[in-house]
């Protein structure tokens, strides 16, 4: 791979929003996609001492009874380093992926696979802290009466279109895209949506 592909890979991963993921079980509609929830475990992974993260990959467990449930399998990478007991950090991080993939997101976890891929002497160095940080999400602009409701709810940073309008009416019913505010529990702020946009969504 050519540098140039090198970096046409990492903003694909970057921008790519992955799988679509149950938030709560599969029968409460709510789902969350696969890069807001690494992000989140991600940081999670960071703050442990003594772990360096590697690659983080969550998806549908693999016994039928599980899919059906929404339950989750979180199978991260890290490196160790030297200065704690190698079966300690691995539950430290294992209880705090967990603790925030279900307390944090509401995601239904089954289980949660670690792997070291290699033990460090020293941490590395920090990548620059200067870098401005993202901008945060905004709204497309909008008078449909769905997107309104949803915005007015807390927790709402705003209405999205990654993966298509922000609004979308079907048989099925109403499918609203949001993104959600940083440290508030996504499958509550969706509950709470969902009530609020059945309030104005037309019946039948």
């Amino acid at each position: 791979m050519t540098t140039a592909e090198g970096w046409t890979a990492a903003v694909r991963d970057r921008l790519s929003p992955g799988r679509l993921l149950p938030l709560g079980t599969t029968a409460e509609g709510a789902w969350i996609t696969e890069r807001a929830v690494r992000e989140v475990l991600g940081r999670t992974a960071s703050a442990v001492r003594g772990v360096v993260p590697g690659k983080l990959r969550i998806g549908p467990a693999e016994a039928p009874e599980d899919r059906e449930s929404g339950a989750l399998l979180v199978t991260a990478a890290f490196g160790a380093i030297a200065g704690r007991p190698l079966p300690e950090l691995v539950e430290e991080l294992r209880a705090a992926l967990l603790g925030a993939a279900e307390g944090g997101l509401g995601l239904v976890v089954d289980a949660v696979d670690l792997r070291v891929t290699e033990l460090l002497d020293t941490a590395p160095a920090e990548p620059d802290a200067g870098a401005a940080p993202p901008p945060g999400p905004t709204s497309p602009a909008t008078d449909d009466p769905v997107a309104l409701a949803a915005l007015g709810v807390a927790g709402v940073a705003a209405v999205t279109d990654t993966l298509g309008p922000p609004v979308r009416r079907g048989p099925d019913g109403v499918r609203v895209e949001l993104a959600v505010t940083a440290g508030v529990r996504p499958l509550d702020v969706t509950r709470a949506v969902r009530t609020a946009v059945t309030a104005v969504a037309p019946k039948g």
